[in-house]
């Protein structure tokens, strides 16, 4: 009989192994949320499964039932929803604080500066026939992209030329790739290593829209090794991964 038990054990592969977590985390975390996860499996032996998107898509997608057990929005009103219809487990955290970015990329006659005074130039000279920002009805650096476009006085007349990403990601993407003369994008996504040859950027000022307030929540299917892993994203050494990619948590957060 011990040996039937053993050799079952063998065919399925023996002790079970702990279920890998499900991650949905907004597109503005994608090189940041792949430090993270490297730095997590060297320190914990552990594995995580992320998914990256638009936070309004996730939002619809877990209220759906989609499986995901840890959800890092960039737009806390998500989060908060999510837990007022009882499908989170509390009301989560805020994690950080996002800011956008007016971005250019090498070779185009865009000037990027803090004021968009270039941007408004560069319009009226002709010289920006595209402008590229994440899709402002599901995308919430979308939402603060058009938000500054609009304080700035420039929606009316960059309206017909948007090219809309999916996400802030794929809005990047579209700058960087000539499917436009430059874009409104996230600060985490320019500050990746990897970004610095690829074009130039000035940091928007905050009054030129609406916080981008960032919340996490672990959902009503996460199990021991999603509560591990959202446990540990609020420690100091994620903490610092996520200062470097441009993201400060507020002062108490909660």
């Amino acid at each position: 009989m011990r040996l039937l038990v053993l050799a079952l054990l063998l065919v399925i592969g023996g002790p079970a192994r702990a279920a890998v977590p499900t991650v949905a985390a907004a597109a503005d975390l994608r090189f940041a949320m792949d430090e993270l996860i490297a730095l997590y499996g060297k320190q914990k032996g552990r594995q995580v499964k992320v998914t990256y998107g638009s936070s309004g898509i996730f939002y619809q997608q877990i209220a759906a039932g989609a499986p995901f057990e840890l959800f890092l929005s960039a737009d806390e009103d998500y989060v908060l929803r999510l837990h007022k219809a009882g499908l989170t487990q509390g009301r989560g955290d805020v994690y950080a604080i996002g800011r956008i970015v007016l971005f250019a990329p090498m070779g185009s006659a865009l000037a990027v500066d803090s004021g968009m005074a270039g941007l408004r130039r560069a319009l009226a000279d002709g010289k920006v026939s595209r402008l590229a920002i994440a899709n402002p009805e599901h995308a919430p650096y979308g939402r603060r992209a058009r938000e500054a476009l609009e304080k700035a006085g420039l929606w009316a007349s960059l309206e017909p030329r948007l090219v809309l990403g999916e996400n802030v990601s794929q809005a990047l993407q579209f700058a960087t790739t000539g499917g436009a003369d430059g874009g409104i994008v996230a600060l985490s996504l320019v500050k990746a290593p990897g970004l610095a040859a690829a074009g130039r950027w000035a940091l928007l000022p905050e009054t030129l829209h609406g916080p981008l307030r960032q919340r996490m929540v672990l959902t009503r299917k996460a199990g021991p090794e999603a509560q591990a892993f959202h446990a540990w994203l609020k420690g100091p050494e994620a903490r610092a991964v996520l200062a470097r990619y441009g993201f400060v948590p507020p002062a108490g957060a909660s």
